[in-house]
């Protein structure tokens, strides 16, 4: 099943801001993204823990359909 940003509700947090910083942290490699959640929560401090794996689970599920190659 392909997902994409337009089967996935976004929540109305996630900002473009989220989405890059997580691709920019995938290509680090300092992580696997899996445990990316306390990296976000770092990263911007407003994120609670609830919101920060809504973000990331939203990364991922749209992944795919952002990056079209």
């Amino acid at each position: 099943m392909n997902l994409t940003a337009k089967t996935v509700e976004r929540p109305p947090f996630v900002t473009e801001k989220h989405l890059k910083y997580l691709d920019a942290l995938r290509e680090t490699g300092v992580t696997n993204m899996y445990g990316a959640t306390p990296w976000l929560m770092n990263a911007f401090r407003r994120l609670t823990k609830d919101e920060a794996g809504k973000v990331l689970i939203y990364w991922m599920r749209t992944f795919e359909g952002r990056h079209k190659r």
